[in-house]
């Protein structure tokens, strides 16, 4: 078998919910981010062997198998196959280990994989009637987030809020409102500065029909203060709230991963090599700590231990889910986690979530000359998973 390697990616600014991403749909920011892969990276889309992208609603204008339909609208041959997966939150995260496995088995020699979700353009779905004139109301579903039209099967426990999930873990593992205020604001603070710094001005693109030029969910005056006067969300008496959450947003996410041998089709060397993948399966009432087992996992299977990671991307679902799994963790510095801010600052557009830290962990592992570094993600319904990275240069 032979190696995987990521050369090169980009993604959008992710937007709010209902805001500067609301009007563009979910197949157009993946065009976009596909087309504009291809001019940057400089290489001719027919020499693409397969794009896999990640999409976890699939209920409206995302339908149809994202990645052909992105494809198709960035104007690259119809020779060129295209798959959608769906781990949820895992998603995009999922397509880019599924390019990997294309090359590493001979199957391919480059592969674009990422995701898209546009949260805001969600749609409400009804089930279909037991008859085609029912007499009495049917109801409509909100497909943005989370549980909707639910097997009966399945048990209560299990179905409960992700809000609500996180707040068992909070109760579980000790952690109060201001460690998870202090983590928010942590997020703010740290992803405004990368921005000031300009970390993200080389691989964060525009998306025309927008003037969108950073993430919109940013709020670089965030701080305890006025994180500490928000209500709890999910429980009277809880500790989650919108500020120390990550919030609904829009966006999309494209990397190239290739072959060893894919670098002199493409004329440069590749930012990393994936070393390591790990998935693991949870109680889906605390999902949130899915991410622990997968990393483990994964630093296993690459051959590593905690002490030789230099950075950590763990997507921010919330402050809660992020402060659990670093508890489970021991051997791991907290100060080496999310040192560009994470999700609650930057957004969770969910299939494009796996792209975004994927690519922001090979980014920082050049910029800080780190040889290790480790993905993960949380995932509805209790799952985790992760990706080692390790540095080529």
């Amino acid at each position: 078998m032979t190696a995987a390697f990521l050369y090169d990616g980009v993604r959008t600014p992710f937007g709010r919910y209902g805001g500067g991403l609301s009007g563009v749909r979910s197949d157009d920011l993946a065009a976009h981010v596909l087309r504009t892969l291809a001019e940057r990276a400089d290489f001719d889309p027919a020499a693409v062997d397969e794009v896999v992208l990640g999409a976890a609603n699939q209920a409206g204008e995302d339908n149809r198998n994202l990645a052909r339909m992105a494809l198709l609208l960035a104007g690259w041959p119809t020779t060129v196959p295209a798959t959608t997966v769906n781990r949820l939150c895992g998603s995009g995260m999922d397509a880019v280990v599924q390019a990997a496995r294309l090359i590493e088995t001979g199957d391919g020699e480059l592969a674009v994989a990422g995701g898209a979700e546009s949260m805001s353009r969600a749609p409400w779905v009804m089930a279909k009637p037991a008859k085609g004139f029912p007499a009495g109301h049917e109801t409509l579903y909100s497909t943005t987030l989370g549980w909707r039209l639910v097997n009966p099967a399945m048990p209560a426990q299990w179905t409960v809020s992700l809000g609500e999930s996180t707040e068992i873990l909070a109760a579980r593992y000790g952690i109060g409102r201001e460690a998870q205020d202090e983590f928010a604001a942590r997020s703010h603070q740290l992803a405004a500065k990368a921005w000031d710094n300009g970390f993200y001005d080389d691989h964060v693109i525009s998306v025309p029909a927008s003037d969108l030029a950073r993430d919109e969910s940013l709020r670089p005056d965030t701080d305890v203060a006025k994180l500490a006067r928000l209500k709890t969300s999910f429980r009277a008496d809880g500790t989650v709230t919108a500020g120390n959450a990550s919030p609904l947003n829009d966006g999309a996410s494209a990397l190239l991963i290739g072959s060893e041998q894919a670098a002199d089709r493409l004329g440069r060397a590749p930012l990393a090599r994936i070393a390591g993948r790990g998935a693991a399966g949870v109680d889906p009432d605390v999902f949130g700590i899915g991410p622990v087992r997968a990393a483990e996992n994964a630093l296993r299977r690459a051959g590593i231990g905690w002490r030789d990671i230099g950075v950590v991307e763990l997507n921010e679902a919330f402050a809660a889910q992020a402060l659990a799994c670093l508890a489970d963790w021991p051997e791991l510095d907290p100060g080496i986690v999310n040192v560009n801010g994470g999700a609650i600052a930057l957004g969770h557009p969910l299939g494009a979530s796996g792209g975004r830290v994927l690519l922001q962990l090979a980014r920082e592992m050049r910029r800080s000359g780190s040889r290790w570094g480790l993905a993960a993600l949380c995932i509805g319904v209790g799952q985790g998973l992760a990706v080692v990275l390790e540095a080529t240069s």
